[in-house]
């Protein structure tokens, strides 16, 4: 009776710490209202990564260090990522 007392009690705080790291996610997801419709923050973030990138595009293009980029699809992805990041964390806090 005991050992069966003693699950039930390990069991019930195993719940008990398991349930709010579960409810973390529960949070409303970042949204802006444009002419009644709601658009994840996100997509904001991404379309100024791309482009600031477009930018920092034609400024690399005009000064002739495009040509020596390595890899310039990845750079440029990583430069839209680095970006979308930075005005998620600009914006958004």
């Amino acid at each position: 009776m005991r050992n069966r007392m003693q699950r039930s009690v390990e069991r019930n705080g195993f719940a008990s710490l398991l349930v709010p790291s579960i409810l973390t996610g529960c949070n409303p997801a970042p949204t802006q209202n444009i002419l009644g419709s709601y658009f994840p923050s996100w997509i904001f973030c991404i379309v100024t990564g791309l482009v600031i990138t477009i930018i920092v595009r034609k400024l690399l293009v005009a000064t002739g260090i495009d040509k020596s980029l390595p890899a310039p699809f990845l750079v440029y992805l990583a430069m839209t990522a680095a970006f979308a990041f930075a005005a998620w964390l600009l914006w958004l806090g």
